[in-house]
């Protein structure tokens, strides 16, 4: 979406919602009155006046844009995802028909546009096919104009690349590079590392992994010899075993890190403070109740394909049926970190 939302119909919106007369003064108030003027080569354009968008860099700034898109799911009868201005909806292709329902809603989002006076960006507007060969075509209509969707096998979505075969090879390849980039400038400004240097590497290294932990091989050992390179730099660790490095810096390989992140992931889901329904992942175990193990421990579902078999919610069962009732029944997250942690039963 292009953030331009028209004041006068936000303020329309936010009406609608109940707000006070006080409240949606204060708010025109904050809105009105806003110029801008553009630099380029030293010289100034003529200031204009702002009829639309929410100032960047406030606070109510990106609630009032969230409170202006709040209603577009109501119109959307298969399946949508939203974050800030980013929408993705998709549905199960079982037949010609399922992919009439996504055209549909298209045409019912181009309505949405053209009454809100808030468009999308057509050239942004990607389609992609997972796991299926169905030939299908779309589109969205804006401004009297037909914009085919370009049809991708691979993209970038809210810092993560997925792929129509949903392999995570190109995102294992592509956060290594940025951990090696990291790397090289922290070297280049640094004579010696110790462990807290490879904390700034992690971040690239675990950014969102729950959703693209690696399984096969190779990705595995594309992060691990990040790891593996920077803990040589430390001085006086080149000839060092692998291993031995990492118990002299305290730290632990990162498969190790992913396995520690599923089980807190999974506490804060099954515990609800994630604010995700646990069903969506989870489904409890009918034989929970017997002398040994927890209360909470899980279902482990059969799995036809190894991707199948390695996506979070169950690749985490088994580990996660391992803990004693002490760790899984924490008052607090970290409370479960820690007791996680003095835990050896989750990391045979």
């Amino acid at each position: 979406m292009r953030v331009t939302a028209p004041h006068q119909r936000l303020l329309t919106k936010l009406k609608g919602l109940g707000l006070g007369v006080v409240f949606m003064k204060w708010i025109g108030s904050f809105l009105s009155n806003r110029l801008t003027r553009v630099m380029a080569n030293g010289q100034y354009s003529s200031w204009t006046v702002v009829v639309s968008g929410v100032p960047q860099g406030s606070v109510l700034g990106p609630l009032l844009f969230l409170l202006f898109v709040n209603d577009i799911p109501d119109w959307i009868k298969t399946n949508i995802r939203m974050f800030a201005d980013d929408t993705k909806i998709w549905t199960k292709l079982s037949c010609p028909e399922d992919a009439v329902k996504i055209q549909e809603d298209l045409d019912m989002l181009s309505d949405w546009s053209a009454a809100w006076l808030l468009k999308f960006n057509p050239l942004k507007c990607k389609l992609m096919h997972l796991r299926h060969n169905m030939d299908t075509r779309y589109h969205i209509t804006q401004d009297n104009q037909k914009w085919d969707f370009q049809s991708v096998h691979l993209e970038k979505d809210l810092g993560v690349f997925t792929s129509s075969d949903l392999a995570v090879s190109h995102q294992c390849m592509e956060a290594a590079s940025k951990a090696w980039r990291v790397l090289g400038m922290v070297r280049r400004q640094f004579k010696e590392l110790d462990a807290q240097s490879f904390l700034i590497i992690r971040p690239h290294l675990e950014y969102a992994i729950q959703a693209w932990s690696p399984y096969l091989r190779r990705d595995i050992d594309c992060l691990e010899k990040v790891q593996r390179r920077a803990t040589k730099m430390v001085k006086g660790f080149y000839k060092l075993p692998y291993e031995t490095r990492l118990k002299r810096l305290k730290l632990t390989s990162p498969e190790k890190r992913r396995q520690r992140g599923d089980l807190i992931e999974a506490y804060k889901i099954l515990t609800s403070k994630e604010g995700v329904d646990p069903h969506c992942f989870f489904t409890l175990d009918q034989n929970r109740y017997g002398t040994r193990g927890h209360e909470l421990k899980l279902y482990t579902r059969r799995s036809r394909l190894e991707l199948r078999r390695n996506f979070f919610s169950q690749r985490v069962v088994p580990h996660w049926n391992r803990l004693p009732e002490s760790v899984v029944m924490a008052e607090s997250v970290n409370i479960f970190k820690n007791r996680l942690d003095r835990c050896e039963e989750w990391g045979n």
